[in-house]
């Protein structure tokens, strides 16, 4: 029941941006408040159970790709830069400027987490160190990467481009990793 509610309050979060009631949420799922009740106590903890979920799953996600002896360091740099965790679909600009209003600790949550990537940065660092990655600035190279990943967010750009956020991703790793300029 509570992936049912959690996918629901994505989906209403889509539909009507932020400013639903349990009300609301209750109608779409056809269930009575205090179901809804029962299994959260209020909207931010809905919203705070899916936060904890997507940031959960992003870590496990890459801690898995960290840990794959399988792949090579290059692998697992651009694995880590494209995990997409399962709600992944709810952080866009949107919902996140409305978080930022409305909720600003789940909003300061998920922000410090947008550009904050440890894992990918300490396998940067062994790029580096091995010589995969050239020498600059680490701070730097984690900011392009961070900006990269996070111009995704903007979803309205991709559906008016006919862009899914999949191969966008995957288009900014090859940018980020083998440059604009064709081998001659």
């Amino acid at each position: 029941m509570k992936t049912r509610i959690r996918n629901a309050f994505i989906e209403e979060t889509r539909n009507n941006g932020i400013k639903f009631t349990m009300d609301d949420l209750a109608k779409r799922l056809g269930i009575s408040k205090r179901t809804l009740y029962e299994n959260f106590s209020s909207k931010v903890d809905i919203l705070d159970s899916i936060i904890d979920m997507t940031l959960v799953e992003f870590d496990e996600q890459t801690r898995r790709i960290i840990d794959n002896p399988e792949l090579t360091l290059l692998e697992k740099i651009r694995k880590a830069i494209v995990v997409m965790p399962k709600y992944n679909e709810f952080y866009d600009l949107r919902i996140l400027n409305q978080l930022k209003r409305t909720y600003p600790v789940q909003w300061e949550r998920v922000n410090r987490e947008l550009h904050q990537w440890d894992d990918l940065k300490g396998l940067l660092e062994e790029g580096i160190r091995t010589g995969i990655i050239v020498d600059r600035n680490i701070d730097l190279l984690m900011k392009l990467i961070i900006e990269a990943s996070n111009a995704t967010l903007d979803r309205q750009f991709f559906l008016e481009h006919s862009i899914s956020v999949t191969e966008a991703y995957g288009a900014i790793v090859d940018v980020l990793l083998t440059g604009m300029v064709k081998e001659k």
